[in-house]
């Protein structure tokens, strides 16, 4: 058969995947001597991928479209991450099976330097499932210490329920509740076989009947903007403006930020607040010397 432009892309792409990996980088014996051509050779990307190398050849060449066992086993077998599999399942005109498991997130280095230079602004990134995966020290004194929580408890929606501080915190807790367990059912839309969200969902369910009776709704909403009224122990009454923005990077990362208006009572509480983080931050919290 003859090449078509996304079989030869396709083939392009696995020849320079395969030219990025040693044979130790993949678990094969490396000899030690000369090769012809950086990275793996063909044979061995096809005995990875359980194929023969004719077939693989004809893959990489442009004229054979594989099937979608064969590319997740060639995928597989050159390490591709996600963006990766989504790109050659594309150019295959195949869709991309669902990783069952995912690797645990960490932040996008870009979006850690913002956090650490928004010295007066809370934020936090929030992954899948809405974990708080990263936050600054305004966002801990504001909300909650996110670090004094398990990581694998870290999730803002079960905070929410789990809580009691939390229901003090927002002037309208039900509200920003609700309107989160929607958030969290959208995420559960783009990962419906997600274990951790579904485990997380049953034991929301079963702990809080708000939670039961909101989940049931089915209502969804995704991450965006809005206002929430805080009444914090230390700042007092806040009005905060949150947004929200998309880590171009990793969309499953989004910064979500609380601002007021320069010049506002809010404004100055924040400034109170930050002052008050500082000092904490400073204090030493045991003997020392």
């Amino acid at each position: 058969m003859s090449p078509t432009p996304h079989l030869n892309e396709l083939g392009e792409f696995l020849k320079a995947r395969r030219s990025e990996l040693s044979p130790r980088a993949v678990g094969l014996a490396d000899s030690g001597g000369q090769r012809r051509v950086a990275g793996l050779r063909r044979e061995e990307v096809a005995q990875l991928a359980s194929i023969s190398t004719d077939y693989y050849t004809r893959v990489e060449q442009g004229r054979l479209p594989p099937s979608s066992p064969v590319l997740e086993a060639v995928a597989q077998a050159l390490h591709l991450d996600d963006d990766q599999r989504r790109y050659v399942f594309g150019l295959a005109g195949k869709e991309a099976a669902r990783p069952r498991r995912r690797a645990r997130q960490k932040v996008q280095p870009q979006l850690r330097r913002v956090l650490d230079d928004l010295t007066s602004t809370p934020a936090v990134v929030m992954g899948r499932r809405m974990d708080v995966i990263a936050w600054n020290p305004l966002a801990a004194a504001l909300v909650a210490d996110f670090g004094a929580v398990p990581e694998k408890h870290r999730n803002y929606v079960r905070i929410l329920f789990t809580d009691p501080t939390m229901r003090t915190l927002y002037a309208d807790w039900k509200g920003v509740a609700r309107t989160a367990v929607a958030q969290l059912r959208m995420e559960a839309a783009k990962y419906p076989d997600d274990p951790r969200l579904t485990a997380l969902v049953g034991e929301l369910c079963v702990q809080d009947e708000d939670f039961r009776q909101w989940w049931a709704a089915h209502h969804v909403a995704t991450l965006g903007v809005g206002t929430k009224i805080l009444h914090h122990p230390v700042a007092g009454e806040l009005s905060l403006d949150w947004d929200t923005l998309t880590a171009s990077t990793d969309p499953d990362q989004q910064l979500v930020v609380w601002t007021a208006e320069v010049g506002s009572s809010t404004h100055d509480g924040l400034r109170i607040l930050a002052s008050w983080a500082a000092d904490r931050h400073r204090t030493p919290t045991g003997p020392t010397g």
